[in-house]
């Protein structure tokens, strides 16, 4: 039976979106505020009180201080930094035009910054600017051929398109570079998934359920374990996911395979309606009773 990884494209955009806001703001070096009262007139003084608001999520008055900051010293270098997270902030409040705008106008005066290219193509794909998206981390990874995060992204969004020699070729430099990295192993197990190489996938599920145990690496693990027929490693997984996410489609959807490949058909029907009603795609789960429908 054919499978996909539960993470189709809703996912990987969720992913990449969540990519651009978790990204550091602040890495100025030496911004710590000291220990006085701060000041509207003092440049570090207001970016420190920048990223206070930042972490308290108080995006108005990240962008009021940023602006003032830069505004009180216009020839500071460090002003391409503060700009670079001034589109970040701007993202945070679903501003994307204005942070599109502020990402350019850092990349017309310092064109070679790759973590400014990079971000500035996480927002286009937040945006659904998909090809716009694309073609940005294919232009980090033309000057730097090494470079992790765009080969990662690259090479998902090549995935999900179909583009699998691209995926490929993307995947194998991130192997080499970030071997350990949660992005190789979100990477390499939706790549060895999504083509049937189930045995290669299992080592970076299992990685991915250690490390950070969301639900779509549960369903991605059991999935693999099923269509090996490995069935109670498969059991296990799927108890273990819904332990913790007691209300996953997609965990009821293989609970649903695995009761039926152990003949327990009306706890699987029980199952598949439950993975239905929770959001489940209805044509895929009762796709695993279409055999015994046709009897």
């Amino acid at each position: 039976m054919k499978r996909l990884l539960s993470l189709r494209r809703s996912a990987l955009f969720a992913i990449i979106a969540a990519a651009a806001v978790s990204m550091a703001a602040f890495d100025i070096p030496g911004t710590t505020a000291p220990p006085k009262q701060p000041s509207d007139n003092d440049y570090m003084d207001l970016v420190g009180e920048a990223e206070k608001a930042i972490s308290a999520n108080n995006y108005e008055a990240a962008v009021a201080c940023i602006k003032r900051a830069i505004d009180l010293e216009p020839d500071n270098p460090s002003n391409i930094l503060l700009m670079s997270n001034l589109a970040m902030v701007y993202s945070y409040m679903d501003q994307d035009t204005l942070a599109l705008i502020t990402y350019d106008e850092t990349l017309r005066q310092a064109p070679n910054m790759t973590t400014v290219r990079n971000n500035r193509a996480l927002l286009l794909a937040k945006m659904g600017r998909d090809n716009e998206a694309f073609n940005a981390f294919a232009g980090v990874i033309d000057t730097d051929s090494l470079n992790a995060t765009a080969r990662y992204y690259h090479g998902i969004m090549a995935l999900y398109s179909s583009r699998l020699d691209i995926a490929e070729a993307d995947f194998a430099v991130l192997k080499s570079v970030a071997p350990d990295s949660r992005h190789t192993a979100v990477a390499l197990s939706s790549l060895y998934a999504m083509t049937q190489r189930n045995l290669e996938a299992i080592p970076y599920f299992k990685k991915l359920v250690k490390d950070s145990p969301d639900p779509e690496f549960y369903a991605g693990l059991a999935g693999c374990y099923l269509a090996l027929g490995r069935l109670s490693e498969a059991s296990e997984t799927i108890a273990d996911g819904l332990k913790r996410y007691a209300y996953d489609p997609e965990l009821y959807y293989y609970r649903a395979w695995l009761n039926r490949d152990r003949f327990r058909l009306d706890e699987a029907h029980d199952d598949a309606r439950k993975a239905i009603a929770l959001g489940a795609n209805a044509a895929k789960v009762n796709a695993l009773f279409a055999p015994q429908d046709k009897k």
